[in-house]
């Protein structure tokens, strides 16, 4: 370990710490179907919400409105996946040398 290694690390720790405490309260929105399906997500991936256009709704077509629902969720999670990145991105780099799991 190079001198002053430690520091380094708790620096980079705290900062990571940080970093997920913003990607946590930050909120990201998928949307399908023009806007008629949307769904919230926290930055931690739990869904939070999702809204659905009275009239996507059709008692005789269940299977359209599944898959906006579907459409929706996925765009949010991969939005979060995106912000994570656009985060963690950085900080994940510097790590790749520590041959730490996902930070390769």
């Amino acid at each position: 370990m190079q001198p002053g290694g430690l520091p380094a690390m708790q620096a980079i720790l705290q900062q990571a710490q940080q970093m997920q405490q913003e990607l946590t309260a930050a909120e990201v929105t998928g949307t399908a179907g023009g806007g008629l399906v949307s769904a919230v997500m926290s930055g931690g991936g739990e869904l939070k919400s999702l809204t659905i256009d009275p009239k996507v709704v059709d008692p005789d077509d269940v299977d359209t409105l599944s898959d906006l629902i579907v459409a929706a969720v996925r765009e949010a999670n991969t939005k979060v996946q995106g912000l994570a990145m656009s985060k963690m991105g950085p900080l994940a780099g510097g790590l790749g040398g520590l041959g730490l799991p996902g930070f390769e």
